[in-house]
């Protein structure tokens, strides 16, 4: 899976129609791809594919590392001259039937209710931590709770909990603070989506130094994130600043 960062290479391409880009494909250099999101306000993702034609908002089957995914096409196919990584992409497998799609909302209400239960046993068992997602996986071959904690936490006893309940494969996950932010989403001081929620793939490292070379104001409400450390904008901005050099 590949993010979605070559616009600026693309938007020759880009201006194609769906239509066109097929009938010309033996004359395009560069890769098939098509722009793939498995949360409404979360990254892009590259796939291949392939023959299959979709429009944005629809959904299609994907493979992925953990096996099929469903999705949704967030850009149309198009070719693009440069891949991330130089990595093979996934492949669209096929198109949803009704079947998967009933699926899909029924996976969003266990998904919610599970949120909901596994809320109770952590203050139940008065376990130090923030639950933070859940996800059940497509082929509902485990059931994964994303959670945050300052320190480690036994959570053995809510495992057997949260198995007894789903009759699944539960699968605690700890993430980082920052993480934790990224799957939550919001917007950012500048009213815009979180940079970590919509392009960022991985978090480089921030310093005061960075802001005040940047002459802002050391004020944490003003230099914070949402999830409270600093803004990861500061670091990219600051890179800006040293190419003008």
């Amino acid at each position: 899976m590949e993010m979605e960062t070559e616009k600026t290479n693309n938007q020759v391409l880009d201006q194609i129609p769906e239509m066109e880009i097929d009938q010309q494909s033996n004359r395009i250099p560069g890769t098939k791809i098509i722009g793939i999101k498995f949360k409404d306000q979360g990254m892009v993702y590259h796939f291949n594919p392939q023959d299959f034609f979709a429009y944005v908002g629809d959904y299609v089957i994907v493979e992925t590392a953990d096996g099929e995914d469903i999705g949704k096409v967030a850009s149309q196919p198009r070719f693009s001259l440069k891949i991330l990584n130089n990595r093979p992409l996934k492949k669209v497998l096929r198109l949803p039937n009704a079947k998967d799609l009933s699926r899909l909302k029924q996976h969003e209400e266990i998904e919610m209710s599970a949120y909901t239960y596994c809320l109770e046993r952590i203050k139940e068992r008065e376990l130090s931590m923030k639950l933070i997602n859940v996800e059940y996986t497509f082929d509902e071959s485990k059931m994964v709770f994303y959670f945050s904690a300052e320190n480690r936490v036994d959570f053995r006893e809510l495992v057997k909990d949260l198995a007894y309940k789903y009759k699944a494969r539960i699968e605690l996950k700890q993430v980082g603070i920052r993480d934790g932010a990224r799957m939550i989403d919001g917007f950012g001081a500048c009213g815009r989506p979180l940079c970590c929620s919509t392009f960022l793939m991985e978090f480089a490292p921030v310093s005061i130094k960075m802001a005040r070379k940047q002459e802002m104001v050391i004020n944490p409400a003003k230099i914070s994130g949402m999830c409270g450390r600093l803004m990861c904008c500061i670091a990219y901005e600051h890179g800006n600043e040293d190419e003008k050099k």
